[in-house]
């Protein structure tokens, strides 16, 4: 089966400065360092809950932001992304990496069993990857990402720049894919789902350590103190859609 059973959302950054904060603004603690270097850890949230959220520190780059997929059939999930444009980056025995048409990278991982979702924590949940695209790869990237996820629900957004894929009830993560105003290079940020009261969560973020970088109608710009940009966006944090009303 190439259906994905779950989603984590992969925090990218070029040193392990920023890992506390992000355990401290969701809930959860640092599990172990894996990988040859290090440079993978978990943030583990209460017990009874599944982790959705993991932690990288990259070689090269500012980083950023990516999603791991995880299926019971890695290779046919990364077959089926080679057939709709994807380029293979990695093909290991139980992980591929790939990238997009436009250059997003992501990752076929096997599904362990991961099914009970974590709870929100400080009025937000961190649930959303964004993907900011140029105008030229807005709508192909739309159209590979249909495609890649048949069972996730893709509607346009609230403005006409998003577009929303959105996971059967219980998975953690959605997507949204974002067109910049102009030409520019492809980027990547986490979201957080906070509302009702998006202030009184960016208060305990920069109690934290974050800072805020520019506020907006609907959503909050932020850096975290490794630097890397993230948003708190007015979306329910119970159901991560728009509030009623």
């Amino acid at each position: 089966m190439t259906d994905v059973r779950w989603t984590y959302a992969f925090i990218d950054r070029p040193s392990p400065v920023s890992a506390a904060f992000w355990t401290a603004v969701t809930g959860t603690a640092l599990s172990e360092p894996r990988g040859e270097r290090g440079e993978f850890t978990t943030l583990l949230p209460p017990e009874g809950y599944d982790p959705c959220v993991k932690f990288q520190t990259v070689a090269e780059g500012p980083g950023g932001a990516h999603p791991d997929f995880a299926v019971t059939d890695v290779r046919g999930f990364a077959a089926r992304a080679r057939e709709l444009g994807a380029e293979t980056v990695t093909d290991d025995t139980d992980l591929a990496v790939l990238r997009s048409p436009a250059g997003q990278l992501f990752c076929a991982v096997p599904w362990h069993g991961e099914s009970t979702r974590p709870p929100v924590f400080g009025g937000s949940r961190l649930d959303q990857v964004s993907i900011d695209l140029p105008p030229s790869t807005y709508e192909p990237e739309i159209a590979f990402f249909t495609a890649l996820l048949p069972t996730w629900t893709s509607t346009p957004g609230s403005l006409p720049e998003f577009h929303v894929l959105t996971p059967p009830p219980g998975l953690p993560l959605r997507l949204l894919l974002q067109r910049t105003d102009r030409e520019q290079p492809l980027s990547a940020h986490l979201d957080f789902a906070a509302a009702p009261d998006i202030p009184e969560v960016r208060t305990r973020h920069e109690r934290s350590g974050a800072r805020t970088v520019a506020e907006f109608p609907y959503w909050t710009v932020l850096r975290d103190p490794d630097d890397g940009l993230y948003c708190l966006t007015a979306r329910d944090a119970e159901t991560g859609g728009l509030p009623r009303g």
